[in-house]
């Protein structure tokens, strides 16, 4: 290799038992990055590769060249493609996290006036914060004033029949189907008006 020459991402050697093992550059960096991006222990990743715990740590601490299998175990476990363990998304690429919230296992958290059901709680530095609630309010009056927070929100009346309070609009009725978009900074408040009490999604934007 020439002085100046950039060195290959993976380089191929045949060991004495004509195994094939690769030895990747900073290898063990990103696969602890994406570990991480999913917020998984070495065991639970490990297991999901079907490697073994201490064989995954070795990876990540770059104490061992996996063999092409191992890698492929590797990939397959994390849901990418063997050139993905190789290649550092950038910010605006995807970075292959997931969370599967199945029905009645968000995290609940009630107010007075509203049975939130948060989603996607297993991932951390969300830039939406995803949450279904039962809105329990009848009237405006049931409010400690209007609620407030930065970012933009986006609602979605999943069942039921709503009445949407905001600051600076005439209230709006809404039903089934219907969907909102608007500044969170501006005040609002959501009441049923329905005979159940209504069900809606709201995502949050973060950022």
């Amino acid at each position: 290799m020439e002085k100046h020459e950039q060195p290959s991402i993976i380089r191929i050697a045949r060991e004495s038992g004509g195994e094939a093992h690769v030895e990747p550059l900073h290898l063990g960096e990103r696969v602890r990055e994406l570990r991480k991006a999913r917020n998984w222990t070495l065991e639970q990743a490990a297991g999901q590769a079907g490697l073994a715990r201490s064989t995954l740590s070795k990876i990540e601490n770059s104490q061992m060249s996996p063999t092409y299998e191992a890698l492929k175990k590797l990939a397959d476990g994390l849901e990418i493609s063997v050139p993905q363990l190789f290649t550092p998304p950038s910010k605006a690429q995807i970075n292959g996290r997931m969370a599967i919230t199945r029905v009645s296992e968000g995290q609940e958290h009630a107010t007075a006036t509203y049975e939130h059901e948060l989603l996607a709680t297993t991932l951390s530095k969300k830039q939406m914060l995803p949450y279904r609630a039962q809105v329990r309010a009848r009237s405006i009056e049931e409010f400690d004033g209007w609620v407030r927070h930065d970012g933009e929100e986006f609602l979605y009346v999943l069942t039921g029949e709503i009445l949407l309070y905001t600051e600076f609009y005439e209230p709006v009725a809404m039903k089934r189907g219907d969907t909102a978009y608007y500044d969170a900074s501006m005040g609002h408040n959501v009441v049923s008006t329905s005979p159940e009490d209504a069900l809606i999604l709201w995502v949050t934007s973060l950022a």
